[in-house]
């Protein structure tokens, strides 16, 4: 990755956790009134304290999806770069980088979102974002597998524009299925497209970068499920599972794509 788009991302990372924090400061938490409560706050579902006081409910939850902001932005200002210079199949499909980072910013402001206000239009907003990247992750795996076809500016606008479609579709479709089940099956689709990839180019691509992306995933889960049982729990501490989920997810996406993005010789 170019060092100058990991500083600029840096750089824009740490003005948006001021803007957050001067937000947290001064605004007012009664903004969130009238909003309809989401079941994870009804239930607790987090283990970070609910402070109705503070214009960020879960502060520590809230800061901790800078993650996907940073890894997101790196991404996206890749592709942006795509665009003026030539390389992989990914480097030359730049709009799926784009698309990428833009969902993995989209997440980052939604998860921030539901996590300040604990409403139920800020959950379906986390999940969106959760659905988008998941999804699109899943589609540069397919892409991959029909790379003759996706060679023309055309088509890749085409399919980037039914891509976007489609994840903001499942704002929707979200309420007509289970979370349980639609996330873990892009994962485990990323990781068999990862895997036919691989084997496919094997002097050009790291199982590495698979194992990384698929061990960071895993231990993702497992602290999520630690924090949802409470196990370890401390309400007011500055650690918390859930934002460790965040960082470790935010990763794992971004090893994902970066399997794809770094051919190795």
């Amino acid at each position: 990755m170019d060092q100058r788009i990991i500083i600029k991302s840096a750089i824009f990372t740490a003005t948006m956790w001021l803007f957050w924090l001067l937000a947290n400061s001064l605004l007012p938490p009664t903004i969130w009134e009238g909003m309809q409560l989401s079941k994870s706050a009804l239930t607790v579902e987090y283990c970070e304290f609910n402070n109705p006081k503070q214009f960020f409910h879960q502060s520590i939850n809230t800061y901790s999806n800078l993650a996907y902001f940073f890894f997101g932005s790196i991404i996206l200002f890749t592709g942006i770069a795509d665009k003026r210079r030539m390389g992989n199949f990914l480097s030359n499909f730049s709009w799926l980088s784009i698309i990428t980072g833009a969902c993995m910013i989209y997440l980052s402001f939604g998860s921030a979102f539901f996590h300040a206000s604990l409403t139920w239009i800020g959950q379906r907003v986390d999940m969106n974002g959760t659905y988008g990247i998941t999804i699109v992750l899943a589609v540069i795996g397919f892409v991959h597998l029909f790379k003759a076809q996706f060679q023309s500016s055309i088509s890749q606008k085409w399919l980037s524009f039914g891509l976007l479609a489609f994840i903001l579709a499942f704002y929707e479709i979200a309420l007509h299925v289970s979370s349980g089940v639609v996330v873990p099956v892009l994962i485990l689709a990323s990781l068999i497209f990862m895997l036919v990839e691989y084997f496919k180019n094997r002097s050009k691509k790291s199982i590495l970068l698979i194992s990384l992306s698929m061990i960071i995933i895993v231990v993702a889960v497992k602290v999520r499920s630690w924090d949802v049982q409470k196990i370890g729990c401390d309400p007011l501490s500055y650690f918390q599972g859930h934002s460790l989920w965040h960082l470790l997810t935010a990763m794992s996406s971004f090893v994902t794509y970066s399997f794809y993005r770094l051919d190795f010789e």
